[in-house]
């Protein structure tokens, strides 16, 4: 069943060093976007956040490219910083730590929100993740529970009647090629009309601007593209919050929602809301040590929402947690 994603409004973003310094003492975790565990544990979080320092020439979505992120991803998490030109020397965050969606851990998992693909490989036991592009207001990307019903190298981009009404000028058929907006590689979903593909424009990877169509990097599409067989669960949610256990920590990630995404696309500053059943969710995640959440930080962070994951329990709950009293 499809269900259209729901419209929240979003709220302001930023981030202080003391979040990073913080999460990186408490929650170390492997410097890689992909990371290794069992399928009987699988893990709470992927990858680990990271900082560079910019050259004169780079740009943020040249750094995003190169770091399996996408645009909005990036400027979340670097709030204030020119896009097109940082500057020489501009300390970047670089937010490669994911915890994971709510939904099936097999197949694809992809979330609106954050814009990123989850892929749970059924032969081993890496995790992978990569930035998307998904569907603008007008064509919204469905939610729901679908396959994989086929995939083609090379595809031809038969525009949809709906695309053509609304941009007459485009060609009914689009063959292979440069020009083509489908890219090298598509896999075909078993809703109609609805692809997860390439692309020949790359800056739109990580931004509400398709028509609905599930974008990816031509880099990460043709890794991923092999590995995902005909048949395929894929699995599509809306969640601007996640939470999830890291080494005994509970971590909570905030991201802009669908319309504050496509505020920061256009350079405007976010609209400031309140992330629904914020406070019932972390309490049912946190289970027993509930009472330890600390709810200051948790208001920050829904304020912030850079896409970073950061601890919530308080430390004294921390400290007594590893405390071993002395025998008598």
């Amino acid at each position: 069943m499809i269900r259209e994603n729901p419209h929240r409004r979003a709220v302001c973003i930023g981030l202080g060093a003391t979040l990073i310094t913080t999460f990186s003492s408490r929650a170390s975790v492997s410097q890689t976007t992909e990371t290794m565990n069992s399928k009987q544990d699988v893990p709470g979080m992927v990858g680990a956040i990271r900082k560079i320092r910019t050259k004169k020439e780079d740009t943020l979505l040249d750094i995003a490219r190169a770091n399996n992120l996408g645009y909005v991803e990036i400027l979340a998490a670097n709030p204030g910083v020119d896009p097109w030109i940082p500057g020489h020397g501009t300390e970047i965050i670089l937010p490669t730590a994911h915890l994971l969606p709510t939904g099936s851990r097999t197949g694809l998992l992809l979330n609106l929100v954050d814009q990123r693909l989850y892929y749970f490989p059924s032969h081993h036991d890496v995790i992978q993740t990569y930035p998307i592009g998904t569907g603008q207001e007008a064509w919204d990307t469905p939610q729901g529970s679908t396959k994989v019903v086929r995939k083609k190298l090379k595809p031809t981009w038969y525009v949809p009647k709906s695309i053509l009404k609304a941009q007459p000028d485009l060609p009914p058929i689009v063959r292979p090629g440069p020009d083509n907006p489908l890219g090298g590689h598509a896999l075909y979903l078993g809703w109609t009309t609805y692809l997860i593909h390439g692309t020949n424009n790359p800056w739109g990877v990580g931004r509400r601007v398709s028509h609905g169509c599930i974008r990816m990097y031509p880099e990460g599409i043709k890794k991923l593209f092999p590995q995902v067989l005909i048949g395929t669960p894929v699995t599509i949610v809306s969640e601007e919050m996640k939470t999830g256990w890291v080494k005994g920590e509970l971590m909570m990630e905030a991201h802009p929602n669908l319309e504050q995404n496509i505020e920061i696309e256009r350079g405007e500053k976010p609209t400031p809301a309140q992330i629904p059943e914020m406070a019932y969710r972390l309490i049912q995640a946190a289970g027993e040590k509930a009472r330890f959440i600390n709810w200051q930080t948790v208001k920050r962070i829904a304020k912030e929402r850079t896409g970073i994951p950061f601890p919530v329990l308080k430390p004294a709950h921390a400290q007594k947690k590893n405390f071993v009293p002395e025998a008598n």
